[in-house]
């Protein structure tokens, strides 16, 4: 049953890496899960204040996920609709455009979308650009902290 825990453990990790980048993915909650299939097994245990303090960690980086795009947005002058441009952007950038696209696609769709809700070139660019900084803040965020559970995992097994 171990090894069944572990192997859904690490693919829980990865997928939480993935999370970072990849807006549909929840990153950390899913590398949060990936320690808790190790901390199950019979060989592998994390203290109960480590699993409170990652749990807690990973609660407040999901919600900082969805507030800090819109604060580099709304701080550049743009609107909802340039947060959720580059999302799409995003998306559509990961797949036609990798690896450029992850970094280029946030950008035009954020420019595109306050474009298209009738803001002048400049402001749709001013826009874009803050949606894209909120985005890449984001998007660090969950990566480290990601990163760092995936870290104490392996450590863990070592």
């Amino acid at each position: 049953m171990d090894y069944v825990l572990i192997g859904l453990g690490i693919l829980f990790i990865l997928l939480g890496i993935a999370g970072g980048i990849i807006p549909i993915l929840p990153g950390p909650p899913l590398s949060y899960v990936g320690l808790l299939f190790l901390h199950f097994t019979e060989k592998y245990q994390f203290t109960s204040n480590f699993l409170i303090l990652w749990g807690i960690i990973t609660v407040v980086v999901y919600v900082l996920d969805y507030i800090i795009p819109a604060w580099g947005t709304k701080k550049f002058g743009g609107s909802r609709r340039g947060v959720w441009g580059s999302i799409f952007g995003l998306l559509i950038g990961i797949f036609l455009f990798p690896p450029l696209g992850i970094i280029i696609g946030p950008f035009a769709g954020a420019v595109i979308a306050e474009l298209s809700g009738g803001k002048d070139r400049k402001e749709a660019i001013k826009a874009g650009f803050g949606s894209f900084v909120g985005f890449l803040l984001g998007t660090m965020l969950k990566l480290i902290v990601s990163g760092m559970m995936a870290w104490y995992f392996f450590a863990e097994m070592v």
